[in-house]
């Protein structure tokens, strides 16, 4: 009997799925694109406000770690109050805190408001991933999920190239405002077409467990992203990571004892979805080193604006973003080994080769290994998440969303950590390695020439050397970047084979049984 009813429930949901989706896609769509605009407009921002770099960081880095430290407590939340409820408050919430960052007079001031911003976003895509989990009917959740990463996807791809538009025509207020009404519409559609999911109003809020993990993952995601300007051995970074970990530890020892955890890691236990965890987190490292070095080879190399770079880099998001639901549809009908597979093979082959980056790279080979990787990137990226929820019980799935997705942030952040660190030692390495190896006779003979050409110009002697002095080393640090972006990309490649090998094992996890084969095959006769 209560199978039957599960049935009548599985298919009367799977007729109105379509329009309570796309308020969630609206949701999450203006969360990414806003974070994404601000990314290339931060060194313009720096002259606004008459601010440093380092202050204006904070921008990013402030939203993060709100953003951080709101995802574990976005499943206790939905459980108490309702998704809905969470859902809706949380985006109506974001599009104030937008506003509010529009009319910041100081950084100081737009620091605050982008925290504020990041406390409700950090909810928005997790509680919106369960959601399609309750929604979705499981036959359909394949191309549910490749749709909702079009949302995740095409936002990066518009945000650098409109983000450098608006700063440059416009003015930066826009780069906030501009998301406004698309939260207000995601706002409405959600309170009038999601459906409130159960609550659990007896449920007691684990404060214990809130608290370790604010100051486990805050601080450990501040390490990491101050650890190259600060010092990693410095005492404020590792003072960061000695809190950080213990706190994660006792968090850890916390949770394991408590009825109704913060985060379940009791989930851990169900193979598939800790190895989707493991797997979608590593391919998540690899594809942040596209985004990570890619504008810092086009803008710091070939000298691109932020909006050129926006545009060139926009066929690979929009390829990820169009593969996406395709993905899903193919994972449906042949399960998660052979699409993930391909899709992992191509981003690592087309990874690799991005280690032949030159100075003078042309636009369009360039623009058609991006394009080839994004295809890879958006055949494996949602294919391996979605297998690992798969095997998450419904009920479960509201707490399953949120550990997933705090433990991929957490990975994510760690590899640009890690692959700036990289970089730079590359760079310094290769610096140090022309510099031996510059032949004498040359490096005069050219100082000769660069220095002429300054004389020429009507500078004096001493300010010609000078200028010719410091225009070769210029060249000589140009030319150590760009090879130490090229080794880094070699790096990134790791990440990406190591889930080649995982995803064997999430394939045998995820396999259905003869019994279950039997079955779909006695339900399709």
């Amino acid at each position: 009997m209560a199978e039957a009813t599960a049935l009548h429930e599985e298919k009367s949901r799977s007729g109105n799925i379509w329009l309570p989706l796309l308020a969630i896609l609206s949701g999450t769509f203006v969360a990414i694109l806003n974070n994404s605009l601000i990314t290339v407009a931060l060194p313009a921002m720096v002259n606004i406000f008459g601010s440093t770099t380092d202050t204006m960081q904070w921008v990013l880095t402030g939203y993060m770690l709100a953003n951080a430290i709101m995802i574990p407590m976005s499943g206790a939340l939905s459980a108490k109050y309702g998704s809905k409820r969470i859902f809706v408050l949380s985006l109506a919430a974001f599009t104030f805190s937008s506003v509010l960052c529009a009319i910041a007079w100081s950084d100081s001031v737009l620091i605050a408001f982008r925290v504020l911003q990041g406390v409700s976003g950090g909810m928005i895509m997790p509680i919106g991933m369960s959601m399609i989990y309750m929604i979705v009917p499981r036959e359909k959740i394949g191309m549910a999920l490749g749709i909702f990463g079009i949302a995740s996807m095409t936002a990066p791809a518009l945000g650098p190239t409109l983000g450098g538009y608006l700063i440059e025509f416009f003015s930066w207020q826009f780069l906030f405002l501009i998301g406004v009404p698309v939260g207000v519409f995601a706002v409405v559609i959600s309170a009038f077409l999601l459906e409130e999911t159960p609550t659990k109003p007896d449920l007691k809020f684990d404060f214990l467990g809130a608290f370790l993990s604010i100051v486990g993952f805050g601080a450990l995601l501040l390490a990491f992203s101050k650890g190259q300007t600060e010092g990693w051995d410095s005492f404020f970074i590792v003072s960061l990571f000695f809190v950080g970990i213990m706190s994660l530890v006792l968090f850890v020892w916390v949770e394991l004892g408590k009825e109704q955890p913060l985060l379940d890691l009791r989930l851990l236990k169900i193979p598939a979805f800790s190895i989707s965890i493991f797997t979608s987190g590593f391919v998540m490292m690899g594809m942040m080193g596209g985004v990570f070095l890619m504008p810092i080879y086009l803008q710091n190399i070939q000298g691109l604006t932020a909006m050129e770079s926006g545009i060139l880099l926009m066929p690979q998001s929009i390829a990820m973003a169009l593969m996406m639901p395709v993905s899903g549809k193919l994972m449906d009908k042949y399960g998660v080994g052979p699409i993930g597979l391909v899709g992992l093979i191509v981003m690592s082959v087309t990874t690799y080769e991005l280690h032949n980056l030159e100075a003078d790279t042309m636009h369009r080979w360039l623009d058609t290994v991006l394009t080839i990787r994004g295809l890879g990137i958006g055949l494996c990226m949602m294919t391996l998440s979605t297998a690992g929820m798969n095997a998450v019980p419904r009920h479960s799935v509201g707490d399953a969303s949120p550990l997933s997705n705090v433990l991929r942030q957490v990975m994510s952040s760690f590899s640009i950590a890690l692959l700036t660190v990289v970089m730079q030692n590359r760079q310094n390495f290769h610096m140090s390695s022309i510099s031996d190896n510059l032949n004498p006779d040359v490096a005069t003979s050219l100082l000769s020439s660069l220095t002429g050409l300054y004389t020429q110009a009507g500078v004096d002697s001493a300010t010609a050397t000078a200028g010719a002095s410091s225009l070769l080393y210029g060249m000589m640090a140009k030319e150590a970047l760009v090879r130490g972006i090229a080794d880094t990309f070699v790096i990134t490649v790791i990440p990406i084979v190591v889930s080649i090998f995982l995803l064997y094992f999430l394939h045998e996890q995820t396999k259905p049984s003869k019994l279950a084969v039997q079955e779909q095959q006695k339900t399709a006769a």
